[in-house]
């Protein structure tokens, strides 16, 4: 066996785990793949002569391409919920294996990828390493390029962000779960009349800048229309996750684990009364929000 076949085999040993590991930090089977194929690139260039640990080499590799690719996406403009949402099937199309992707994204769960995905890009390396992996600090400090005391905070908060600790419960969480719940399915199963029935007749619906197909803030008034903003965007709500957001409720929108647009509501006895849909990334940075059970 020539030495490029040896290295070869070492590495396919690796791949199933560093496709793992990137797919929790990524949240995309394609760029995880991407990052796996660079690592074989540079260990290829490299060698393994020298390397004592090749499975820690790899992962630490793997790790630091994707820390950089979560810098690259976050210094991004990103999308509105409109374009993602219609380009959803394309980009499914164009994936060698979208069914793969879609396994992957059950084993790990789309609610802990949206979570991850709020999660700053050193955060994320620091969690996932250390909470699904049981990396120590001390080998996730050089890759985030902190101490290991910094890397144990970063990992910390992230925790906290995850599991939604440190936040207020929501008053009346049981009445107005049902609600939202209620307006969910009938979304789902584009049922208008019922979505009449959720709804205050005067409710208002306002989407941010980004959320608005028309790129200015957008206001939809009164039961009727805002039911038919609902019924057209159905297939978002495909994507949609119950969460609290702040001292309220509202659901997370995040086609194959992007966080898009968050939607709170405003529950006033059985009825909603009010909409706010929130897409720009700097407001969607500053929420304070945490998944809630299924």
């Amino acid at each position: 066996m020539s030495e490029q076949d040896s290295l070869t085999r070492r590495f396919e040993e690796h791949r199933g785990h560093l496709r793992a590991t990137a797919y929790r930090m990524l949240g995309s089977a394609s760029e995880a793949d991407d990052a796996v194929q660079e690592t074989w690139l540079r260990l290829s260039r490299a060698g393994a002569s020298g390397v004592e640990n090749l499975g820690s080499w790899l992962s630490t590799v793997v790790s630091r391409l994707c820390l950089d690719m979560l810098r690259s996406r976050a210094s991004r403009r990103e999308e509105s919920i409109e374009s993602q949402l219609t380009g959803l099937a394309a980009i499914r199309a164009a994936e060698h294996d979208p069914e793969h992707e879609a396994l992957l994204a059950d084993a790990v769960g789309i609610a802990m990828l949206v979570v991850l995905d709020m999660l700053a890009p050193a955060e994320r390396v620091a969690f996932v390493l250390h909470d699904m992996f049981d990396v120590p600090f001390e080998a996730i400090a050089p890759i985030v390029e902190r101490t290991p005391t910094a890397t144990r905070q970063l990992a910390s908060r992230a925790r906290r962000r995850v599991h939604g600790s440190e936040q207020p419960p929501v008053a009346d969480l049981a009445r107005q779960r049902e609600v939202v719940d209620a307006y969910l399915a009938a979304s789902r199963a584009g049922d208008f009349d019922r979505l009449l029935a959720v709804l205050d007749p005067d409710i208002r619906l306002r989407l941010d800048r980004v959320a608005s197909p028309t790129g200015a803030a957008l206001e939809l008034r009164g039961a009727k229309a805002v039911a038919r903003g609902a019924i057209a965007g159905a297939k978002g709500a495909r994507f949609a996750a119950l969460a609290r957001v702040g001292d309220t409720l509202g659901l997370l929108v995040a086609p194959r684990g992007r966080l898009a647009v968050v939607i709170a509501f405003t529950v006033e006895g059985d009825k909603v009364v009010a909409l706010e849909a929130i897409s720009d990334p700097e407001r969607l940075r500053a929420l304070d929000l945490a998944l809630l059970d299924a």
